[in-house]
């Protein structure tokens, strides 16, 4: 995806990529509107995007490849992948990697931890979540001004602005 100039960014956790794209749950309806007419950026990184394809390969979820494919190919269509940076041995990682320790609330469940880490690193003003984890920490990401962690059915699209910057 390309990055809509103007256009603020959110961070959607799994479980609300999987509601959107493998469930099409109505109740994300608003949030897919959203991301088709470049109201907002979803942004992910290369750790988020992995966390998607392993997802997709659970038995649970019984996806024939080529549907995971699909999966895969409509994520990268409707995220922007936040450019990864060089480290100091010159390798390629992740730009939440350098999110300063203590800069976001420390979550519960480590493996949510990097939601918080990229909504930070990618000047995200939503963060998506059902997880009652990342959703614990709403009011602390508010009151310091990080972001706003919401579920998508409370979520309220912004409206799009057109070219020349007024709201349509």
């Amino acid at each position: 995806m390309t990055l809509v100039a103007g256009a603020p960014r959110i961070v959607l956790d799994t479980n609300v990529w999987l509601d959107l794209l493998v469930f099409a749950d109505p109740r994300t309806a608003p949030l897919r509107e959203a991301l088709d007419s470049g109201a907002v950026t979803a942004v992910v990184d290369a750790g988020c995007r992995e966390e998607w394809q392993r997802v997709l390969g659970y038995p649970l979820l019984r996806l024939e490849p080529s549907r995971r494919d699909e999966l895969v190919a409509a994520f990268d269509a409707l995220a922007w992948a936040l450019p990864a940076v060089s480290g100091a041995d010159g390798t390629a990682r992740s730009a939440r990697a350098g999110t300063a320790a203590g800069s976001v609330p420390r979550c519960r469940d480590p493996d949510d931890q990097k939601f918080l880490e990229l909504a930070q690193a990618s000047g995200a003003r939503w963060l998506l979540s059902r997880d009652r984890h990342l959703l614990s920490l709403a009011r602390r990401c508010k009151r310091e001004g990080l972001f706003e962690i919401t579920t998508p059915e409370e979520w309220v699209s912004p409206r799009p602005t057109t070219r020349t910057g007024t709201t349509a």
